[in-house]
């Protein structure tokens, strides 16, 4: 661990390559815990299969690539497929337990999240896969490499980001949404079918994990029992920025993805993902702190 850490001062160039792997990666993190923060704000449902979703977009782009497809077109299908799914999802778990106690939610999603893992695996087998994309690495400065894909990731997740951000502001169903997240009483008072607008919430939040999905096969690797980190990943960043808290989002998982980066340089890639949990427990101890010191105040 000394030695990696005098690596990165004695060779100032090596924190470049960390820090725009972790930006183009983290800004898929932070597209997938948006869709954790529109659940959880919208419905109070803590969706712990939120990581599963994820896988399943990496391998709709897995399969069409072993087809001969580019997995970059799997991103329209991923979509629209992982959206029917999340409408399913709803209707058959998530309907009957969203108006339950937080505990029966939880253990409804965890146990989704088994299911959906063991699928995976008897579909897909337990190796580690990619989606290959074909695209070479670019070099920028030195001997830092990005690879083309990385940047393509991350303007397709900006623009993703973006779109979802539009259609909240801007269309009927968003500002459904957004009158439900205020007041579900007083949303269905004036004529809301809230029911409806938490089916296209959880769909729409699979829709935006899937499309992560496919941009994470490309740039990483994808496996049925991985669903966990990304589901960690995104508590960590909606936990430390907030509910309908875009900007923050966006800040955290930018945040999150430089942080593993170092984390796996420094510590080993075997203690990467200590990273991601470490920081959800930080995140965890601090918000318990300003709470108290927020009560002690009031008091």
């Amino acid at each position: 661990m000394l030695f990696n850490l005098q690596i990165l001062i004695d060779a100032p160039i090596f924190n470049v390559q960390l820090l725009l792997n972790g930006v183009t990666v983290g800004a898929i993190f932070a597209l997938a815990a948006y869709g954790l923060a529109l659940v959880w704000g919208v419905m109070n449902v803590k969706n712990l299969c939120q990581g599963e979703f994820v896988i399943m977009g990496g391998y709709i782009a897995y399969y069409m690539y072993t087809k001969g497809i580019h997995p970059m077109f799997a991103l329209p299908v991923a979509i629209v497929l992982m959206f029917m799914f999340g409408w399913f999802v709803y209707r058959l778990v998530i309907s009957k337990v969203i108006d339950r106690d937080l505990f029966t939610s939880l253990l409804a999603t965890f146990g989704l999240a088994i299911v959906l893992q063991q699928a995976l695996n008897l579909i897909f087998g337990p190796e580690v896969v990619t989606a290959e994309s074909g695209m070479a690495n670019r070099i920028i400065l030195g001997d830092v490499a990005v690879q083309d894909i990385r940047v393509l990731s991350l303007v397709v997740a900006c623009l993703l980001a973006v779109a979802v951000v539009v259609f909240m502001k801007n269309s009927r169903m968003g500002q459904a949404i957004r009158a439900t997240a205020q007041d579900a009483r007083a949303a269905k008072v004036m004529g809301i079918d809230t029911d409806q607008v938490y089916a296209f919430t959880y769909s729409l939040n699979a829709a935006i994990c899937g499309a992560a999905g496919v941009l994470i096969s490309m740039i990483w690797v994808i496996q049925p029992f991985y669903g966990i980190t990304h589901s960690i990943r995104a508590f960590v960043i909606v936990v430390a920025a907030g509910l309908g808290n875009l900007p923050g989002v966006i800040v955290a998982g930018l945040g999150l993805g430089v942080a593993e980066q170092y984390g796996g340089f420094v510590l080993g890639t075997d203690f990467q993902q200590v990273t991601v949990t470490g920081l959800l427990v930080v995140v965890l101890v601090i918000l318990q702190i300003l709470m108290a010191r927020h009560r002690q105040v009031v008091e």
